[in-house]
Parts: C-alpha cells; structure tokens; sequence
C-alpha cells in the first residue's frame, strides 16, 4: 500500500500534526489496517476508499481504531484535492456521514471538515475528581468560565479550561494512569484549554486511549470544543483560533466557524504539508 505522509494544521511551514494518508480501491481488512497504522506509528492514520458517490473512511491509532480523527480528515482532504483536484468530498465514517472541502495552490494546500453533530454535558464529580488528581489539578487552577465539561465532536473530549497559561504548559501526567481513566470514560482525548482572549485558545490534547502522550493537533477536540462553547453562549463571534502544539515544539494552528444552531456541526480548518515522499508498505 502507498502511505503519504502529511502534517495538518500545519503553522505555515512549520508544525502539523503528521498523519498517515492511505487512499485504496478498496479498503483492506482490519487487522491489516491496524498493522500498517502501528508500523506507520503516528497518532492516527487514515484509509478512504471510493464507495458510490463516497468515501468509506476508517481511522486506526497504532493501538486501535477510532470512529472520527480530525487532523487525518485534513490531511485526507488535502490528498483527495491533490489526487482529484480541488472540491467537496463526502465521507462515510463508522457512525458518521462528513464532508471535507480540500483546497490547493502553488503555494498551500490543507482543507476544511464539517464535523459530526455536537453535544455537551456536565462531567460526573468522582470522574472530575479523578481527571484533576491524574493532571495534578486543583479547583483553584480551572477557569469558573468555562466549567469542566464532556463535549462531543464525533467522539467524547473531556474538557478542562485552566485560569492561565502557565499551568496549561506544566501539563504533566502518568500515560498508564490516563489509560485506565480513558478506557474507563470512554475519551478519545482530555482537553486542557486556556482562553487567552474570547477567540483565541491554547490548547493541549493528552491522547492515551490512543497510546498517545500527547497530540500536537486534534480536529474532533477543536470541533467538540467549538460546540461546548457555543452550548455556554460564550462570546465567540462566530470563530475561534486554537494554538496548540507549541509547548512540543511542534506549533499547530486550528480555525473553527461556529453557527448559532445548537448542536450543529463545527466547520474545522487548517492548512497542511508533506512531511517526506510517499512510501510503500508491504504488510
């Protein structure tokens, strides 16, 4: 199979979250995909074969599948763009239908998602407890704006707002321990956020579900955060611009477009490169 490798959400030049980029006749059998995916090693790789007038799509960490990956739907689009040519282009998920509007040029290429529906709710004490004593978090640490909440984009992001950034860059935290809290709950990430203005964000995305200590940019998590937002009529104006990435060393950069129908789906978008030439992998 022909792997293309593509950062999203990428800071210009620099940064991106890298993803595997997998485009078939057909898509392969699971246990192959997930082979390729934990030899492919990023965070999340992505499949997409034609099915009728769409994509069938499926996303596999290297410890599993996943329903929804935003940062490979980019990367996706971008591929299809290239491969296509600019457009729209319907995607069929495991429980979701998306689509994702690829662009290219002489001098960018990246792409725009609609997430999957969204939805929010209060998280339960004894799980918040036990989020907080996993982040080595306080009460006097979180932002009383924006409660700890269980915001959903395609999947669950459990969210905690922190008063200010220097918290938010201490960010530390036991890959074993968040596992179990995970896999308990049911999160695809945890989403620590500090709200330097209304629109702007800071945000870091500990991915243990997925064997992942951290993801430098997560589509599903943005999309899921720009729906909790809109959930708590926060002052968003329409938009929101997230940093994250920054304290890896790997600088990502998300725009969202947030409607005022509750519950609606959240436009996801960010620009992309090529990490390397695309490589061939016999599995």
């Amino acid at each position: 199979m022909k792997v293309q490798h593509i950062a999203a959400f990428s800071n210009g030049p620099h940064g991106g979250n890298p993803a595997g980029v997998i485009l078939c006749d057909g898509l392969p059998d699971t246990s192959v995909m997930q082979k390729a995916a934990a030899e492919i090693g990023y965070s999340e790789s992505v499949f997409a074969a034609p099915e009728g007038e769409a994509w069938r799509v499926r996303y596999f960490a290297p410890k599993g599948e996943v329903d929804f990956c935003g940062h490979a739907t980019i990367a996706l689009g971008a591929a299809l763009a290239q491969q296509n040519g600019a457009g729209l282009f319907t995607l069929d998920l495991n429980h979701a239908r998306i689509t994702v509007e690829g662009h290219l040029s002489k001098t960018e290429w990246g792409a725009s998602f609609q997430s999957p529906p969204t939805h929010s709710a209060p998280v339960a004490v004894t799980v918040l407890e036990d989020a907080m004593a996993l982040f080595g978090l306080n009460p006097a640490n979180l932002d009383p704006r924006i409660p700890p909440a269980v915001a959903h984009g395609g999947g669950d992001h459990l969210i905690l707002a922190l008063k200010d950034r220097k918290t938010l860059h201490k960010m530390r935290y036991d890959l074993a321990k968040g596992q179990i809290l995970a896999r308990r709950e049911r999160y695809i990430t945890f989403n620590l956020i500090y709200a330097e203005t209304a629109q702007v964000f800071h945000a870091r995305n500990p991915f243990p579900l997925g064997g992942v200590y951290e993801d430098p940019a997560t589509g599903a998590a943005a999309a899921a955060l720009s729906g909790y937002l809109r959930d708590i009529e926060w002052p968003h104006k329409g938009s929101i611009t997230i940093h994250q990435g920054d304290d890896m060393g790997i600088p990502c950069r998300l725009m969202t477009e947030i409607t005022q129908q509750r519950g609606a789906s959240i436009r996801v978008s960010g620009s992309t490169r090529t990490i390397r030439e695309p490589q061939l992998l016999e599995i």
